[in-house]
């Protein structure tokens, strides 16, 4: 295997790589050939991510086991399926996708996870974590249901292993002998120490055609001697046990192979080879190393799970006129609202020794980075589960503790019931920071937190609210944490509008409006702009053009009664504007209120379509929405007489 200590920046040769167009020519291939592919294929994969950016490690990690599956299952009409899929970038690259990979995760370029539209190889489409194992059960008794001959392998990870919904596909698996292939890509040792050569050798020997005829043809002859079968059964599981994490996998259903050497190609082929065609549930547990090949992804994996694209050869363009001091020092950059939400936390940690500290494996991306160093007694990860997190919150709530869940919009959804029944229906005291709220970019619809006011607005008794900067972030963090019962602030990835933030805790005001800007057009063109959230940026612009009013409503549940009746009395033209799809959300909640009242000014709501909105960068996605300030106007003015 070749090593690389940088990422190339002009295309790599990758002649064998390159004939092919699909992975069939893989299976004809010797070794030395799929040796040369999976060398060819990590530096195409090293050169296209420093081209594009986006995921990298995870995809590093299984290029030979990638080659490998494709070499062995007679993809598409055997069924693969990746979890996650941070990792399939390789796969992209194997299924007729190579030249298209410099364009991922750009606007109208190929998806940041496997997608179902976009090539039939593609099987699932995915994004979050730990639905494989649930989705090619499902496909293996369809072929079964259907007596179609085909092979179904899932792929995941020991992280998304982690998640209750990994577990119960597995023990169902087990329960209706599906025809079913799981390989656990385990990066991290965390279900087992890496054993080595015997550990190789006794794979060999568990998935070998002689060992498995050996093996049933046993069984026949034992099941006439009493008590024989259940020793030899025994014997078996106690020596796979002495050197292998078998004894969970097996007690489960399955016939566990491994854990083998997930970058020993030759051993992958053979391993799968013989694996493919047995019958029932079967599980390899394979040992990769995230970011293998390139030498500083593997030496910080977490760091170099994904990155930015490259500039070529890493310069500077040389400027045309020669550079000036600037006249004043520069401004310090912008603070994320994730950093804001960080920052609040230890705060308030601080001041309150009740706050508990809880994310599902969100560490990094929601900032509890210093949090749980500061804090470690206060600081729980508990892994890819987020319905835990939710109950887990609820039962130290009940126990007079002040949790705080720190948790991605689209990551919540899959906690719902426990938000409602655990927590809502109780009336407890817990806080829910949401993070990634709105359009987050390049990982496209199943990232993007579209629908967060809509399953929120209507759970009864929780209060919900948006800041509009940063400051305001910081204040209603307070204001939910303060309030004794279920709230959410919901706030959006990346920065905001760059207003200084105030060292203090005090909370705002649920429920309270703050009116910006008072509108002087005259009688029949008079507007105002009722803005959650995010969109009160381009909201102030808007307002300007159009001399408009300018509501910052803040708070989604509970709303502000008496502004939006003010605002409906002295305007000829409501428009609601939240970065969250129209049905349900908080302009319907101004609707339902001015009903309610027999208000009859006319209202436009303006938000996120009834469609899953692509990927790209967010400022492309809200003007192809109509959320920036021109899209605004423009849709304004068709209103106006």
């Amino acid at each position: 295997m070749k090593l690389f200590d940088d990422i190339p920046v002009e295309r790599p040769a990758t002649p064998l790589l390159d004939t092919l167009e699909t992975p069939a020519a893989l299976r004809a291939m010797t070794t030395a050939q799929l040796a040369q592919v999976a060398d060819e294929l990590r530096a195409y994969l090293l050169y296209s991510v420093g081209v594009s950016g986006g995921h990298f490690g995870a995809g590093l990690g299984v290029v030979e086991l990638t080659v490998a599956l494709h070499q062995a299952l007679e993809t598409p009409h055997d069924r693969l399926v990746w979890d996650v899929g941070h990792q399939a970038y390789p796969h992209k690259i194997l299924t007729g996708r190579r030249e298209a990979m410099p364009n991922i995760r750009h606007y109208g370029g190929l998806a940041a996870f496997p997608r179902r539209a976009e090539s039939e190889f593609d099987t699932f489409g995915v994004g979050h974590s730990s639905t494989s194992i649930s989705a090619a059960l499902g496909m293996a008794l369809a072929a079964r249901a259907c007596g179609e001959q085909r092979r179904v392998c899932a792929v995941i990870g020991d992280g998304a292993l982690t998640a209750g919904m990994a577990f119960e596909a597995l023990a169902h698996a087990g329960h209706v002998d599906a025809n079913l292939l799981v390989v656990l890509n385990d990066n991290e040792m965390s279900i087992s120490e890496n054993v080595g050569g015997i550990a190789s050798y006794l794979a060999r020997i568990l998935a070998s055609k002689p060992y498995t005829t050996m093996r049933e043809g046993g069984k026949k002859v034992l099941s006439h001697l009493p008590g024989a079968l259940e020793l030899a059964r025994r014997t078996e599981e106690h020596m796979k046990g002495m050197i292998s994490p078998a004894t969970l996998f097996e007690e489960m259903g399955f016939n566990y192979i491994g854990p083998i050497d997930g970058h020993d190609l030759p051993l992958l082929v053979q391993t799968l080879r013989n694996m493919r065609d047995l019958e029932g549930p079967q599980f390899l547990h394979v040992k990769t190393r995230k970011g293998r090949g390139f030498l500083p992804a593997e030496a910080d994996p977490i760091g170099y799970h994904a990155i930015t694209k490259l500039e070529k050869n890493g310069e500077v363009p040389p400027p045309l006129k020669p550079v000036r001091p600037p006249a004043s020092p520069p401004s310090p950059p912008k603070k994320k609202y994730c950093n804001v939400f960080g920052d609040w936390l230890c705060d308030m940690a601080a001041a309150d020794p009740r706050l508990i500290g809880i994310t599902p494996a969100m560490r990094e991306g929601s900032d509890l980075i210093r949090f749980s160093r500061e804090y470690p007694e206060r600081y729980f990860d508990v892994a890819i589960a987020e319905q835990h997190a939710v109950t887990l919150a609820a039962g130290m709530a009940c126990e007079g503790m002040k949790p705080v869940v720190a948790i991605y919009s689209t990551f919540l959804q899959r906690g719902y019931d426990q938000l409602i029944h655990d927590v809502a229906v109780q009336a407890l005291d817990v806080t829910f920071a949401i993070d990634r709220a709105g359009l987050v970019g390049e990982d496209g619809p199943t990232h993007h937190g579209s629908l967060d006011l809509s399953y929120l607005r209507c759970v009864p008794g929780l209060v919900v609210l948006a800041p509009a900067d940063e400051a305001e972030c910081r204040s209603m963090l307070s204001a939910a944490y303060h309030h004794p019962g279920p709230a959410a602030v919901r706030y959006p990835r990346g920065t905001g509008p760059g207003v200084e933030i105030p060292a203090h805790l005090a909370p705002i005001a649920i429920g309270q409006a703050r009116v910006r800007r008072e509108g002087r057009a005259e009688p029949g063109r008079r507007v105002a702009l009722l803005a959650f959230g995010s969109l009160n940026t381009p909201a102030a612009e808007v307002a300007g053009r159009l001399d408009a009013s300018h509501l910052n409503m803040r708070s989604i549940k509970p709303l502000d009664r008496e502004a939006v009746l003010a605002a409906a009395a002295d305007h000829d033209l409501l428009v609601t504007l939240e970065e969250n799809v129209v049905a349900g959300g908080a302009g319907s909640a101004v609707n339902e209120l001015l009903a309610a009242e027999g208000v009859k000014t006319e209202v436009l709501n303006l938000g996120l379509p009834d469609a899953f909105v692509e990927h790209g960068k967010p400022a492309e996605l809200l003007a192809e929405c109509g959320l920036d300030a021109e899209g605004i106007e423009a849709a304004i003015r068709a209103r106006l007489p």
